[in-house]
């Protein structure tokens, strides 16, 4: 018997939602998946499937990667803030005529009793949090701690996969390394263990670490929330769909490789 001949899916991103994804499309026998990471984690949790680390050098990189290696469809299950590579991919699906879904998990709302204060950036975020906060919590990722490296007569409590550069922490700080998801249990505990008076986090949404927000709002705590940036897929032609959670992405895959066979 002839082996069946298998469509490749590209999935970018080395989020949760990403590896759930991979592992889903793994399963459909007609189905080959390459997850693509960043590479900006030193010990990344490897999905299913086939596994690429590191950039595509921009736009035309991605295009040659596309053409090179027969992609059928393309996945962007980036991180929220991860703009860039969502754009390229916006960019380079468009010009290889390649099908593109988008996952867009829903950025978290507030619900009652949540003491949101909402900025555009983390740089405005570390000046809010120091003006309305004197022991704060960061949960920004370690690459873009600088703007709390001001904060000299703050405590920060910083959390972070892999250990930040020292030189972009204030004086007055400390570092718990950890990976989510996280329990409600446990950031309530480790909120009240550091008296923290203000938390710092991206409206990055999903339930991984929502259980910070929820321990916030019980204990009264204000959440500066840095807003998402534009990543720009909203007008473009080369999105197929955009899906709000990994079911949803792993059917469009299907019925838009589906509908390619039918048109051949």
């Amino acid at each position: 018997m002839s082996e069946i001949a298998r469509e490749t899916v590209l999935v970018l991103g080395g989020t949760q939602d990403a590896r759930a994804l991979a592992g889903m499309l793994s399963r459909v026998a007609s189905l080959r998946v390459v997850s693509s990471l960043a590479g900006r984690t030193v010990a990344p949790v490897l999905p299913p499937g086939d596994v690429r680390v590191g950039g595509f050098g921009g736009v035309d990189g991605l295009v040659a990667y596309l053409r090179s290696e027969g992609i059928a469809a393309v996945v962007d299950a980036t991180h929220p803030f991860a703009a860039r590579m969502s754009a390229n991919a916006v960019a380079a699906c468009a010009h290889a005529h390649v099908p593109l879904v988008v996952l867009e998990r829903p950025p978290w709302q507030a619900r009652p009793g949540d003491r949101f204060i909402d900025v555009p950036d983390v740089a405005a975020a570390a000046e809010v949090a120091g003006a309305v906060g004197w022991r704060i919590f960061v949960t920004v990722g370690r690459q873009e701690l600088a703007p709390f490296a001001r904060l000299v007569d703050r405590f920060v409590l910083v959390r972070a996969i892999d250990a930040p550069d020292p030189a972009s922490l204030p004086p007055q700080s400390e570092v718990v390394l950890a990976r989510g998801p996280f329990t409600l249990a446990d950031e309530t505990a480790l909120l009240r263990a550091y008296a923290i008076d203000c938390l710092v986090a991206k409206n990055s949404g999903g339930s991984a670490t929502r259980a910070k927000l929820d321990a916030a709002r019980a204990l009264g705590i204000p959440v500066v929330l840095v807003a998402r940036p534009s990543r720009g897929i909203s007008a473009s032609r080369a999105t197929v769909a955009e899906v709000a959670n990994v079911a949803d992405a792993a059917r469009s895959v299907r019925s838009t490789l589906a509908a390619r066979i039918v048109a051949r």
